[in-house]
């Protein structure tokens, strides 16, 4: 219960006042605030004990919500106290006003189309109440975080010292131990931090101001994974069982996989039309928020299909005859092939072996909801490398990770990479963090004919982390389900995207990424070499994955080491081409000293002499 009481310090006192309506309303207000569009005005208010947590989880919120295009303030109760409120002390009188003001304040924020983080012990239901209903009066929305830390675990940490001034009679009036803290009636979230990241407790928070529409479900990081749980799978493949079908290729069961897992995230199946168009037009997808979305997950079916299945409003996908995922209210729409490659790749010409895939699909493509029926595995002895968003997550979580710098390759390693990835680690440990740990993510889909099989380099990692070139202890070596589509710029803001998913806030761009050599002559490649790393500096929806560039790496023939490149002495370096390397392998010659783990190199000489023998 409330401790009523009432103050002439919340009436009105000056006279000859009057309120005066702004012209401009609040929607146009969102539709030039912030880069998400909308109204999303808001006041959140945490409150708990002195040293609960509440002003770590607010200003991680702020940091979330910028980074995310949606406008927000921290408003902290020890700095409101130093200029606002510096006249107001800690008597109940003194309490209530210095709620009253900073809820007015935020009522303002709000107002303006902010989001107000207010961070106060406010210890009394009333105080709360009326910040709640200054907001509800005017129609603005109002959340109360409760940050529910104990007592003992507040006196536990003590980050100021104060509950031990408090326990020594040194400061009177203090919130818990000779005040009271009135716990909140009905607040939105409750939040328990004990043995939970500052991550976890954002976006409890972030997921009901989803479910509020005050962000869009683009800045939600929750995967939406779309496997068909457990209990469920026995009623849904007897479902499946009983619906027309169609038959799907295994580069189409690469994508169902990308998609069941949640790689996609927010795509809940193939696309539709409308989400197609968006891809293809903007490299986003829009509705709910701007989400970076660049290259096209699409279904294609031939004509004799669609026309079967067009009046259906649900169809089973099966690969090898299985069932293995169910397509609700299907859409059917033209496959334009020659401008869908137009605009992924820059061009259309069968020498490119995706666009050539693309070419040979069906004129038709389908798009709908996706119910995957169980976890895709392909037996091939890697599947316990195919670890989901969600698993990833966790194993980051377990490892005490707080920071991920993710590596997309589908090369083997050589002691260049390996020194870019050290490199990067010894950047993050400057910088502050703790325990940065390396996603070592190999792309685990379709990749053409010349480039070395997923098992080969899947060999040719593991050896390079045995001989200690990587460290295992901070290394986590997973498959990345997608296949490769050599769309260069484009697609590499798909490679960066998917690894936001594990919770990955750092990504390593190389030269060229996604790219190969023009099928027609001259000799040059598709995609200027360094537009990849470019791009992702700039791509919509990735301004809160930090993109770190490749440095250049060669052989440094006086240290006898992969080094980074140094254009004062580029004498001294020997830039080892993949031909070359390739060459050396299959001759059975050793590459210099310190270019490649010896473990690892023989995996890959033993590959290519194999080839030779053939």
């Amino acid at each position: 219960m409330g401790i009523p009481r009432e103050s002439a310090k919340n009436g009105q006192k000056a006279t000859n006042v009057f309120a005066q309506k702004h012209t401009v309303s609040r929607s146009k207000r969102g539709e030039v605030l912030g880069s998400r569009g909308g109204f999303r005005g808001c006041t959140i208010w945490f409150t708990g004990l002195s040293g609960a947590g509440k002003t770590t989880i607010s200003f991680a919120l702020e940091e979330y919500l910028v980074a995310r295009g949606i406008p927000a303030y921290g408003l902290d109760g020890d700095n409101v106290r130093t200029g606002l409120n510096k006249n107001l002390g800690f008597a109940q009188e003194d309490r209530e006003e210095n709620i009253r003001r900073v809820a007015e304040v935020g009522k303002l924020f709000a107002d303006s189309g902010v989001v107000a983080l207010c961070s106060f012990v406010s210890p009394y239901n009333n105080d709360r109440d009326l910040a709640r209903q200054l907001h509800k009066s005017v129609g603005l929305p109002f959340f109360e975080i409760h940050v529910a830390t104990t007592l003992e675990e507040c006196e536990k940490r003590d980050v100021k010292g104060l509950y031990k001034k408090a326990r020594a009679g040194l400061i009177k009036g203090f919130t818990g131990i000779d005040q009271p803290y009135e716990i909140p009636v009905n607040p939105e979230v409750t939040i328990n931090t004990v043995n939970r990241t500052v991550d976890d407790c954002v976006q409890q928070i972030v997921e009901i101001l989803q479910e509020n529409e005050i962000v869009p479900r683009s800045a939600v990081e929750k995967v939406i994974d779309l496997t068909v749980s457990e209990e469920n799978l026995p009623g849904a493949i007897e479902e499946a069982e009983k619906l027309p079908s169609v038959e799907i290729s295994k580069l189409d069961m690469q994508w169902l996989q990308v998609l069941g897992e949640g790689w996609a995230t927010p795509l809940t199946g193939f696309m539709r039309e409308r989400e197609f168009l968006q891809c293809q037009h903007f490299n986003c997808l829009l509705d709910d928020g701007v989400t970076n979305q660049s290259v096209p997950i699409v279904l294609p079916v031939s004509t004799e299909d669609k026309e079967k299945l067009a009046s259906c409003k649900q169809i089973t996908l099966r690969y090898n005859g299985v069932a293995k995922a169910i397509i609700r209210d299907p859409e059917f729409y033209e496959h334009r092939k020659e401008e869908r490659c137009a605009r992924q790749f820059g061009m259309f010409n069968d020498g490119h072996p995706y666009i050539k895939m693309i070419n040979e699909s069906g004129d038709w493509l389908v798009g709908g909801d996706v119910e995957v029926l169980g976890r895709i595995t392909w037996n091939d002895g890697l599947d316990q490398y195919r670890l989901t968003p969600n698993q990833l997550r966790a194993k980051f979580r377990e490892m005490h990770a707080d920071a991920v710098f993710a590596f997309q390759l589908r090369n083997p390693v050589h002691n260049g990479h390996a020194l870019l990835m050290n490199d990067c680690k010894r950047q993050l440990v400057e910088r502050g963090f703790e325990k940065p740990v390396l996603l070592l993510h190999p792309l685990g889909g379709w990749t053409k004919d010349d480039d070395v099989p997923l098992s080969v380099r899947m060999e040719q990692h593991k050896a390079i982390m045995d001989e200690g070139v990587l460290d295992p202890e901070s290394t986590v070596l997973a498959i990345f389900p997608s296949p490769m589509m050599y769309a260069g710029p484009t697609e590499v803001q798909w490679h960066a995207k998917a690894r936001m998913s594990t919770g990955a806030n750092f990504y390593i761009v190389g030269r060229d990424p996604a790219g190969m050599p023009h099928p027609d002559p001259p000799k040059r490649d598709i995609y200027q070499p360094t537009h990849g790393g470019k791009v992702l500096g700039m791509a919509p929806g990735l301004t809160q994955l930090e993109i770190i560039p490749f440095k250049v790496a060669a052989y440094d023939m006086k240290a006898k080491a992969m080094a980074f490149f140094d254009p004062h002495r580029k004498e001294d370096f020997d830039f080892i081409s993949g031909t070359r390397m390739r060459g050396l392998a299959r001759s059975g010659e050793m590459p210099p000293d310190g270019f490649m783990a010896p473990k690892a190199w023989t995996v890959l000489a033993n590959y290519y002499q194999s080839l030779t023998a053939k």
